[in-house]
This record gives structure tokens, C-alpha cells and sequence, in this order.
């Protein structure tokens, strides 16, 4: 068959790399100059980022993908075991190193919260019975017609906490205000507020505590990188730079796309890698998709979306590992902000990411890469990005200054800022969302747009705004569930 992918992103390079292991003709237009969306790469200066996703979980996806390739992930990329995981910074000056080792942990835990040392280990075994309850019937599962409902189980579904939230399961659970605060962080993995997503989510603990989260050496653009040679070598054809206007429908079957130069090219299959926002509001015309399905299909909450500094500082930072969070004093005040407010939060949880601790080459000699990533409000009417963008870096480097980070302006060699405003036009993301669709509500993670269009034959998407949502693992899983669709409906 032949087969057109819009978009090179994550998902789009893994749907390309299984159908093309199949046999068939495939096509991938993107729109930008560079392959992988938002998982992306700057290198300036001597100074090295990765742009979008800092951590690997759940890598036995991506294996499932090579292998379906012919290939493995142990001879293609080399992944590290990150100890700790991360290291957290509380306001009150407390640190806590979160490691993967359960022994190393408990003695870190007994430093600020040695009365809830076992109800760490009781909360993580919690979330991984969610894991398994949830991991069948929902992630691994399309979700999509008669036969994949069937084989749920009703009962699974009550014990997966999902007419709670996050917060309130959590502050049963732990007496520690760094635990109460550290175990919300979670929900953020997938843009959402740990105050008004459903307690499920604490299943993302599960996935990065119990199985373990890992960095790839040279970056983690090397996935990308990776996905792109292996479809090449495959026979996929990719067309860069040239954005699809449309994909052409005529009687709920799709016919192909006609790309920004009013060029047609002919498909038996599109698969859309643009937000499903997007795809359904924009790429698709009001007689293949109504007016009413579009505000439907708009009514969608996105995630949030983030705000990004890149600084290359002449200076290293003993302070700091691979992974970094500097937490805010007032948690639900600060989503507050994001999500009721939209707008930027007075004092912001900031991530850091200094690759530069594990890959010495990303940055010079006594030198850092800082990556600071810090949750921000998706595009609204009610925040004017270009008037503020340069106020919040200084602001954010200034709290980094005070905790500590001292000395990142007066030596600072490199820096660039990403807005939610350029996410929005550099990705058509919705709103400027990173993590797809917000699980902000009780069902919304189990209801988000999925792998393949009950409305158009031929058409199927992929990415982080679909079915079973965002992060590496997830997206994987959108293609590897789109893949088993074409092949249930088309073949």
C-alpha cells in the first residue's frame, strides 16, 4: 500500500519504520527542516541540548519496535541507568536524592521522612497493581472497536483510583509534605495537574520508580536520529520542509494530501503525526469533517504547556546531577495559575536537566548545559508571550541564582528561549500544549482521540494528543497501536 505520514515526529518515525518493515510504500512530509518534532537537538557554541524529552522509560517499546526492524536496542544505542534519578530541591533547603535503588532510597528517606519510609514502599507497590490493571486493557490496547472493549475487565477498572485525584490518594498516603509534594510531581510527566487529574495517574511513579529510567549516551535525540537512518534504510522517502494543507477526502475515504504548493500526492493510507486538534480542525475541509465535529474536536483541553531556557554557563555546578527539580512553595497555587489563572506562576517548580554530569561533550571543559524547563499556561488571549518571555528567563535565572545556582549569569556564553507561543507555530501543537491532551478530568486520559478516524476510512493518528498519550514510550505506542489497526481494517 502506499502510505503518507504527515509529520516526522516521534510517532511519525515509528509508523514509518514498521510499515516499511512491512513492505509497504511509505512517505513522510514534515514540515520543518529537522526530523523528530519536538524531540529535537540545539547545539551552539560548543554547548549541546536536547530539546524535547530528557528521560527514557518503559524501553522494552522501543525494543518492540527495533526488533520489528531487525535490529535491537543493545547494539544500537547504549542506555544508562540514571543514580539517582533525580535529585530534589525543596524550599526549606532539604535535598532529597531519589534513586531506583530501594536500599540507597530508604536511607535517603529516613534523612526528612523516616515515619513514611514504608509508606513509600507500600504506595509504589499501590501503583504497580494500577500498572497492571491498566497496562493490558489501556496502554498495550487501541481501544477502539467491540473487540479490544470486550476484553476489559469492569473490575480492574474500579480498583484503579479514577474517581480520585492524584493529590487527595497522595496526601492519604504520606504525612511528609516532601512526599505529598514529590509524589504530585508526576502528573506534570503528562502536562496535567496533580489536583484535578484522576489518582490512575499515580500508575506514572510506578513506571519510572519500579522500572527504572534511563539517559542515552549522546543524547536522547539519538532516538530520533536512530528511527530516521533505520526508515531510510528501509526505502522510506522523506520530504522535508513542505507543510500538507490538506488531506484529501472525497466520500469518508481518504485519497491522499495535497501539500503546501497545491501539489496532490495519491494515498491508500494517511497517517496524521500533526496534533489531533490540528489534524481534525484544520488539515481536514468542513465536507470530510462538519463544523460541529471541529468545535467539538477544539473543546479538547490541552496540556500545558512549558516555558524553556537553554544556557550554556562557563561554570559547573556541584550542586547539581542529571536530573534536577527546584520545587515551588506553594504547589496548588502554582497550577492554579496554569490552569484556572493561564498564566505564569510567581513561583514556578523548575526542572533542570544538566546532561553535562553524565556526557562530559555536551558542554566545554568546567562548562554546563543547562536545560530548564519550567510548567507554563497552554496559548490564550490572556498572555502575551513576546512581552514577557524575556522578564521570566531573567526571573527564572534569578530564583537559580538564589537557591544556590550562583554565578549562571555572569558566566553565561549561550542562551535561547522557547515559548508555549513558538511550540504553538513550530509544531501546530494545540494551543502550544507539549504533552498532547491534558488529564485534567476523570476519563479524559481514557478518552483521548484515537489511532484510527471513526470518520474516514484511511486515515489513523498518531503522536502525543492521541490514544494512550505522551512521553517516548506512549507516543511509541500510538504507532505500534495504529500499525495493528491498518492491519486489522486495510490489509
Amino acid at each position: 500500500m502506499k502510505i503518507i505520514i504527515v509529520g516526522a515526529g516521534l510517532g511519525g518515525l515509528t509508523a514509518a519504520c514498521l510499515l516499511s518493515a512491512e513492505g509497504h510504500d511509505v512517505t513522510v512530509y514534515e514540515k520543518n527542516k529537522a526530523l523528530g518534532g519536538k524531540m529535537n537537538e540545539v547545539a551552539e557554541k560548543g554547548y549541546r541540548f536536547d530539546t524535547g524529552p530528557s528521560l527514557m522509560t518503559m524501553p522494552f517499546i522501543f525494543e518492540e519496535v527495533l526488533n520489528k526492524c531487525g535490529l535491537s536496542l543493545e547494539s544500537e544505542l547504549e542506555l544508562q541507568p540514571l543514580e539517582p534519578l533525580c535529585r530534589y530541591f525543596f524550599p526549606d533547603d532539604v535535598v532529597f536524592d531519589n534513586y531506583f535503588d530501594i536500599n540507597k532510597n530508604t536511607e535517603e528517606l529516613k534523612k526528612f521522612a523516616e515515619d513514611d519510609v514504608e509508606h513509600y514502599k507500600s504506595f509504589l507497590k499501590k501503583a504497580s497493581r494500577i500498572y497492571d490493571k491498566t497496562a493490558s486493557s489501556f496502554i498495550f490496547n487501541p481501544l477502539f472497536d467491540f473487540t479490544d472493549i470486550s476484553s476489559l475487565n469492569f473490575f480492574d477498572f474500579l480498583g484503579i483510583n479514577a474517581f480520585s485525584t492524584v493529590s487527595r490518594e497522595v496526601n492519604k498516603q504520606f504525612g511528609s509534605k516532601y512526599l505529598r509534594q514529590f509524589f504530585k510531581r508526576f502528573t506534570t510527566y503528562n502536562g496535567s495537574s496533580p489536583f484535578l487529574a484522576p489518582a490512575t495517574m499515580n500508575v506514572i511513579p510506578h513506571v519510572e520508580l519500579n522500572q527504572g529510567g534511563y539517559y542515552i549516551s549522546g543524547g536522547i535525540y539519538s532516538i530520533a536520529r536512530l528511527l530516521h537512518k533505520t526508515a531510510r534504510k528501509q526505502g522510506v522517502k522523506f520530504v522535508l520542509k513542505n507543510q500538507i494543507e490538506q488531506i484529501a477526502v472525497s466520500d469518508s475515504v481518504v485519497e491522499g494530501i495535497f501539500d503546501e504548493h497545491g501539489k496532490f500526492a495519491e494515498a491508500d493510507i494517511v497517517i496524521a503525526n500533526a496534533d489531533a486538534t490540528y489534524t481534525y480542525s484544520k488539515l481536514l475541509n468542513n465536507q470530510s469533517f462538519s463544523k460541529k465535529k471541529k468545535k467539538k474536536i477544539k473543546r479538547i483541553e490541552p496540556s500545558c504547556s512549558g516555558f524553556v531556557l537553554m544556557l550554556g554557563v562557563n561554570k559547573q555546578f556541584e550542586q547539581l546531577r542529571h536530573h534536577n527539580v527546584f520545587f515551588s512553595s506553594n504547589y496548588e497555587h502554582e497550577f492554579d495559575q496554569i490552569f484556572e489563572e493561564r498564566v505564569m506562576p510567581d513561583d514556578p517548580t523548575i526542572y533542570v536537566a544538566n546532561t553535562s554530569y553524565t556526557d562530559q561533550d555536551h558542554a566545554p571543559d568546567g562548562a554546563s548545559n543547562l536545560f530548564i524547563l519550567v510548567n507554563a499556561p497552554y496559548v490564550s488571549k490572556k498572555y502575551k508571550w513576546k512581552e514577557h518571555k524575556k522578564d521570566i528567563s531573567n526571573k527564572i535565572v534569578d530564583i537559580l541564582e538564589n537557591k544556590g545556582l550562583r554565578g549562571i549569569r555572569a558566566n553565561l556564553e549561550y542562551r535561547k528561549i522557547i515559548t508555549p507561543k513558538d511550540f504553538e507555530k513550530e509544531y501546530l501543537s494545540n494551543k502550544g500544549s507539549i504533552y498532547g491532551t491534558s488529564s485534567n478530568t476523570k476519563f479524559s486520559a481514557f478518552i483521548r482521540p484515537r489511532n484510527k478516524s471513526r470518520d474516514i476510512n484511511g486515515l489513523y493518528l498518531v503522536g502525543g494528543s492521541t490514544h494512550p498519550g505522551g512521553g517516548i514510550p506512549l507516543v511509541m505506542q500510538s504507532a505500534l497501536n495504529a500499525v495493528k489497526l491498518i492491519e486489522r481494517y486495510e490489509d
